[in-house]
């Protein structure tokens, strides 16, 4: 039982009503499943809740991975008061109230205030900066948890005030272990159904829970009420019977979220790296979880430009036959065409050469005076331009034997700048002689 402004009210200990992933909550670090660089022996946080020393911090990371449950563990060890909020549902009113509560308790009782915040992404910036005053002066403890990158959703002000701990998603084998304490627990759990499960079935479950226990729980839940039992009151969990159930796995992907940026950025530097398989992998990860595919496609263009470039300019004018063929057929048909480009693409020869040169290009022209254009590059359309010697000097380059001649196109004081700079990979030596040939014919 966990201490509550309210009143002394139960967290985990509930009827059999309450679904079994809230059933089945720790409530001591010794039931907790998972996050051992955190909560392991030994951990800085481990010490830090065992020692009853409170800070504000932050848990990020995905569904199921225990956010909420660490944050009542933490004040359940600590004998603090203890107040949750939604995001989704909680505004400035209540906040306030709940402060009101806690300097109360503070003052009268000498007790401070875990106040848990989930989903805290989704509280404004008016919203978090309420937060700081009372945190500064101690009268509260922040434990905010959330899905989404803190850098990006928290303001600096609260991030600077916490620490962010990262929570991973659970293992397997984790989960398997959460689902096995839950069949066995007959005061909290479905130990009185007398379940026997196949290992094949747990494990079953657990891969498509996807590192959720929340969702793994839920789902036991629902296929064990579902199980007859035999003569002698048992019931039998096999894997056959969860065939139906999870056919298809929801994966773990979040459009407008953390994952999406991070599987296209494990899918572009896959494909730098000359690995395929791993580019087909994370192609598919985003496909199958319903990824725009012309989103990908947009991305695998960008990438044909600026990791291959010049040492094969195939390898664009495939992207674009790619994401033409993805915005004609859709998906699923264009998965394939997607993964022959992204196939090509890890095989083909790579530069960053014509990256690395417009990014310094870029630097000159933003960073120094914008240099006049020479006037021999200038157009003369009027006899007023040409009298201000527009165009005086220009050398037509096809007048030339090899279409090449030594004048400057560039301003002065920027006429030996370089920016292109061919690798020895795939076409560019070519191209770095032909240009080597012209720079050494500017310099003659």
């Amino acid at each position: 039982m966990t201490r509550s402004l309210f009143g002394d009210e139960p967290t985990v200990d509930a009827g059999p009503s309450t679904p079994l992933a809230e059933r089945m909550r720790p409530r001591t670090l010794d039931e907790y499943v998972g996050q051992a660089p955190l909560v392991g022996p030994g951990q800085p946080l481990r010490r830090a809740i065992d020692a009853g020393v409170l800070h504000s911090l932050i848990l990020w990371g995905p569904p199921g991975t225990g956010k909420t449950t660490l944050a009542r563990v933490i004040a359940a060890a600590s004998g603090a008061e203890f107040a949750a909020f939604s995001a989704v549902t909680s505004g400035i009113k209540e906040i306030k109230d709940v402060i009101a509560i806690a300097a109360h308790a503070r003052a009268e009782r000498g007790r401070r205030t875990i106040f848990f915040v989930d989903e805290i992404h989704r509280f404004n910036k008016a919203q978090q900066d309420a937060f700081l005053p009372h945190i500064e002066s101690g009268t509260v403890v922040l434990i905010g948890a959330t899905t989404e990158n803190p850098s990006f959703e928290v303001n600096s002000a609260l991030l600077s005030r916490s620490k962010v701990y990262v929570l991973q998603p659970l293992t397997s084998d984790d989960v398997v272990t959460i689902l096995s304490r839950a069949l066995a627990d007959e005061e909290r759990g479905l130990g009185t159904l007398r379940v026997t499960a196949e290992a094949d079935a747990l494990t079953a479950l657990a891969r498509y829970a996807n590192g959720d226990a929340r969702v793994a729980l839920n789902l036991l839940e629902q296929v064990v009420g579902t199980l007859k039992p035999d003569a002698s009151g048992t019931r039998a969990l096999k894997l056959t019977a969860l065939t139906d159930l999870i056919e298809r796995r929801a994966l773990l992907y979040d459009k407008a979220g953390d994952e999406h940026y991070n599987i296209i950025s494990a899918l572009h530097k896959s494909i730098r790296n000359s690995d395929a398989d791993a580019g087909l992998y994370w192609l598919a990860r985003m496909l199958e979880a319903g990824e725009d595919p012309m989103y990908v496609a947009r991305r695998l263009v960008r990438f044909a430009s600026e990791d291959i470039g010049n040492a094969d300019p195939r390898a664009l004018q495939l992207a674009i036959a790619a994401k033409d063929a993805t915005h004609f057929l859709g998906m699923p048909e264009c998965n394939t065409a997607l993964a022959q480009l992204v196939t090509y693409m890890a095989a083909a020869p790579k530069s960053n050469a014509v990256y690395l040169a417009y990014g310094a290009a870029a630097r000159d022209a933003l960073r120094d005076e914008a240099a006049p254009v020479p006037l021999h590059l200038r157009n003369a359309p009027t006899k007023l331009m040409k009298e201000l010697d527009f165009g005086k000097g220009y050398q037509y380059a096809h007048d030339a034997d090899d279409a090449t001649t030594d004048m400057s196109c560039l301003p002065d004081g920027l006429t030996h700048r370089r920016y292109y700079n061919p690798t020895d990979r795939g076409l560019e030596p070519k191209l770095r002689e032909a240009l080597e040939r012209a720079r050494q014919k500017r310099k003659d």
